[in-house]
């Protein structure tokens, strides 16, 4: 056999193996497939068949493997959900389509067979096969140079339109920039100069000047107007009285009266636009999901459900397999028909059959994201950004989300990504409204101690807060008389603690505010606070007949040993007097029956942290927050206003009650009134971007050629402004690059190097600011630049300006305040002025002085703003100067002298400034940097 010779005998590997004929190999070929396909024409009016035409298949062959087209070949039917690694994702709605290249195109008779054996068809330059000929020696010819320089001369700042200084611009190394060979300034003599300055040129045309002013163009733009060009804002108070006659045959119908925002949506849903509903919690957001996942069923296509958590997942999947049949779930945990029209499933599950290309993406019509408000997530939130940039075109997408202030915005960003227009539609108020009240009670003749905070109508109470904290304070000095001060407590006891919920409950029963979230902020309060009611029992015998039986029914389908799991066993306890518990630690099948059971009524008390919150749909009478303060993974801080809304919102039965009830406990003080007016009253966060790049993303992108990681960063929602203005800034580019070719050239031998000198300098002063900016905490650059130091500087309208530095900001090393003249006609610099003075302080000690300084101040830089450093230093108080300047700006002092020590400094600033810098303007960055280096360099007079 081959495999078995040896690699290492190469004699004995040279043999030849017979082979017996089997032409029968010839009777299986492996086609192609099929380039081309017929099509029938038929009469629009009759219908009949006139004729037949043939239609090409451009993606014939197309699989998986090879292609990102909608139609390419499907794959193995165990692939049909999640897809694979090695497949190819779809082709991303939003972006542009792949265009085939040009010389892939090109036919064989095309070929330059003339120079086919020295010019390969693909290389646009020849090989030249002979030795290259010595360059012609330059030889000066007197009279010649004599008799040009008669009649012509050249004006070196007319044609350059600078000051004549930028001819002492620094060398640009060939080596680093490779042009072609060019007469420049540097390759001049003496003799050579002379002819340069008795040339004469005629000047191009003055004409109306053309700068690209991309910077002049707004950094922020406003996107929370009414409108934009891919978001538009549905008038939500606009009634919708033909409703049923824009959709007589609706996919879905209801037992009560949908409000306006809903019908809005679901006419929007009709036409198959994509829509993002911002309402309050309880209004009714689920209705327009549903009708989404209706209109998938009648069109026999496909809708996917996605919520951030597991518990959203499970209990929508129960909810949404009532009202629809064919419905699965798809978690990290379990999978329940994968296959159904209907699939609800977290977000990172979607990211996956998005990136390993799954079939049922094909017959996806409508994507369901809820709970979009958690893209502000730091850790998950770039996950929704991800998906949303790379669902196929033909998706439309439904956006359920909170009460967020830059609906617009995110919209704009969704539309603009995905050539769509979205539909925003959100609510002005709750459908049942709030009132939030302070809890001081602490049981016994207490208990009954709530006083409102915040109205119905949204108003803060401030006599509620002033009765709450009186009410406290009461407590505390009756405490410290039976206890003395020393032995007062500052956190509550156990014993307090459960009286306290004891009379909680005792108050909240008898105004029938029954069931109760209790949001507690740590799973061990939780585990602790639900066990101190043990005794009590809030449940009927009829309820806890019920309670057993479920909870039996649900634990038969775990084993014998697991049903007597310690969890269990206590889990039923609680759950059995009416108490239940839901945080991360508790088992999924036992949350699951807790999220039931109240749903049902049956629990009338749940511990729960804060991701019961979240989206889950199950109101309660009454919330009450055990603390307003969390640990984030960093520390412990207030809850958000977004948080706080999250979880409260929980209250108030849309159609049961009236109002809902929010109580704040006050176990030890009661928090500050600033504090609690900002936490319930402040606006909720806004949706910001999340994303980053992790080694998932960019694997998974590297493995298709026809798309880069580029392309997903400059889509992303932290860069929607600058590819909002992409197409203006390439509009404008192709503008005035058309401008710009109809401009007639120069008629100059040495204006081919301003283009490598702008480029050359751009770099310059880049990498200057790189390198002043990395070295400040040098000891040498510490000693240099102490107060009184005169240095050149670059910043803004202040280029190549001198400056003495007065202080270094002590809290931030990288910053220092200078003392700098100032001359009115420098202060209003065009932008393209400013480039160019930008441009040429890149030249080696380049000073220019100022003709009439007139005026003086401090201006606040960066280590990055210098641009040279001299070896002048001037004896001065800074911290003098800069109070009598700060002084001199307060109105009623504007007329006030200088101080002696600002005036000293002024006439050392105004004598540099006429004499020149007798010194050195540019030192070696290396000796600067290093500890006590000495400066040699000087510059000449300016």
């Amino acid at each position: 056999m081959p495999e078995e010779l040896p690699i290492h005998a190469p004699i004995h590997s040279r043999r030849w193996f017979p082979r017996t004929p089997n032409p029968r190999r010839l009777f299986s070929l492996t086609l192609f497939p099929v380039t081309s396909c017929l099509e029938v024409e038929r009469d629009p009016a009759t219908g009949h068949i006139t004729g037949v035409r043939e239609v090409s298949n451009n993606d014939a062959g197309a699989t998986a493997k090879n292609s990102m087209s909608m139609r390419r070949a499907p794959g193995p039917p165990e692939e049909m959900v999640r897809g694979s690694s090695t497949n190819l994702p779809f082709w991303p709605g939003g972006f542009p389509e792949p265009t085939l290249d040009k010389e892939s195109t090109e036919t064989e008779h095309e070929l330059d067979l003339t120079n086919l054996v020295t010019k390969h068809p693909r290389l646009s330059r020849g090989i030249t096969f002979e030795e290259p000929e010595p360059p012609p020696q330059e030889e000066v010819k007197e009279p010649e140079r004599e008799e040009k320089s008669s009649d012509l001369v050249v004006s070196i700042s007319d044609m350059l339109m600078v000051d004549e200084s930028v001819l002492k611009i620094f060398d640009v190394k060939e080596e680093q920039i490779k042009k072609p060979a060019t007469l420049t300034l540097e390759d001049l003599n003496e003799e050579d100069s002379n002819l340069v300055e008795t040339f004469k040129i005629e000047p191009a045309p003055k004409k109306e000047e053309f700068i690209l002013n991309i910077s002049e163009t707004p950094v922020e733009v406003e996107l929370s107007g009414p409108s934009t060009e891919w978001a538009e804002k549905v008038d939500v108070h606009a009634p919708v009285d033909d409703f049923h006659t824009r959709v007589p045959n609706p996919a879905c119908t209801y037992p009560f009266e949908l409000d306006i925002f809903q019908k809005q949506a679901i006419l929007h849903l009709e036409n198959r636009e994509s829509v993002f509903v911002a309402a309050h919690t309880s209004a009714g957001k689920t209705v327009v999901a549903e009708y989404a996942i209706a209109l998938t069923l009648k069109h026999m296509t496909r809708a996917i459900y996605t919520s951030p958590i597991k518990a959203l997942s499970n209990q929508k999947y129960r909810d949404l397999k009532i009202k629809f049949e064919d419905v699965g779930l798809l978690t990290g945990d379990i999978q329940i028909n994968p296959k159904a029209s209907c699939l609800i499933m977290t977000t990172e599950i979607l990211q996956s059959m998005l990136y390993n290309g799954s079939d049922l993406i094909r017959d996806l019509e409508w994507v369901i994201f809820d709970e979009v408000h958690y893209i502000n997530n730091a850790e998950r939130g770039h996950v929704w950004e991800e998906v949303l940039i790379m669902l196929p075109e033909r998706v439309s997408i439904v956006l359920l989300s909170a009460t967020v202030p830059n609906t617009i915005e995110f919209a704009d960003w969704i539309g603009r990504i995905k050539k769509r227009k979205i539909y925003v539609i959100s609510t002005t108020k709750r459908p049942v409204p709030l009132e939030h009240f302070l809890y001081t009670g602490m049981g016994g003749k207490s208990k009954d101690e709530r006083f409102l905070l915040i109205d119905a109508q949204g108003k803060f109470v401030t006599k509620g807060y002033n009765d709450a904290v009186a009410a406290k304070n009461e407590k505390k000095s009756k405490m410290q008389q039976q206890q003395g001060p020393k032995h007062m407590r500052q956190h509550m006891g156990e014993k307090q603690e459960k009286n306290m919920w004891i009379g909680l409950i005792d108050h909240l029963s008898k105004r029938e505010l029954l069931p109760i979230v209790a949001f507690t902020l740590s799973k061990k309060r939780c585990d602790g606070n639900a066990s101190q009611l043990l005794s009590q029992d809030l449940t009927t015998n009829a309820e806890k007949g019920e309670i057993h039986s479920f909870i039996k029914r649900c634990t038969e389908r775990l084993q014998g040993a697991d049903r007597e799991l310690p969890q269990v066993v206590y889990m039923q306890q609680l759950l059995t007097k009416g108490i239940g518990v839901h945080h991360s630690g508790i088992l999924p099948i036992l949350k699951e029956v807790v999220e039931m059971l109240f749903a049902k009524g049956l629990v009338k008390l749940l511990f729960a942290t804060e991701t019961f919150a979240m989206g889950v749909n199950m109101p309660a009478r009454c919330v009450v927050f055990d603390s307003i303060r969390k640990h984030d993974g960093t520390g412990f801080r207030d809850l958000l206003p977004s948080e706080y809304i999250q979880m409260a919102g929980r209250a108030g039965r849309r159609g049961l009650d009236t109002t809902g009830t929010v109580i704040v406990l006050c176990k030890n003080d009661v928090p500050e009134m600033g504090d609690l007016h900002r936490m319930m009253l402040g606006k909720p966060t806004k949706l910001e971007s999340q994303f980053k790049l992790t080694y998932s993303m960019i694997l998974n992108i590297l493995r298709v050629e026809r798309m880069s990681v580029e392309d997903m960063m400059k889509r992303s929602f932290s860069e929607a402004i600058t590819y909002k203005n992409q197409s203006q800034y390439q509009a404008e580019l192709e503008l005035y690059t058309e401008q710009l070719k109809q401009e007639p050239d120069f008629n100059c031998m040495m204006c081919n190097s301003i283009e490598q000198y702008y480029a050359a300098a751009k770099e310059f002063v880049e990498q200057r600011a790189n390198v002043f900016n990395l070295i400040h905490g040098f000891p040498g650059v510490v000693k240099a630049v102490a107060p009184g130091r005169i240095i050149l500087i670059c910043y803004e309208q202040y280029q190549s300006y001198l400056a003495c530095v007065l202080k270094i900001d002590p809290k931030d090393k990288t910053k220092m305040i200078v003392f700098v003249l100032k001359e009115k006609s420098r202060q209003n610099y065009s932008k393209h002025e400013l480039m160019a003075k930008e441009a040429l302080s890149a030249s080696e000690a380049m000073f220019d002085p100022l003709e009439e300084p007139s005026e003086h101040g401090f201006l606040e830089i960066a280590f990055k703003h210098i641009a040279a450093i001299t070896d002048r230093v001037v004896k001065i108080d800074g911290d003098k100067v800069i109070d009598n300047i700060k002084k001199r700006q307060i109105p009623r002092f504007k007329d006030d002298p200088p101080s002696q020590s600002v005036m000293e400094l002024l006439k050392e600033m105004q004598r540099l400034n006429e004499s020149g810098v007798q010194g050195a303007l540019q030192h070696d960055v290396q000796e600067v940097a290093s500890a006590g280096g000495n400066w040699t360099a000087e510059v000449p007079n300016v």
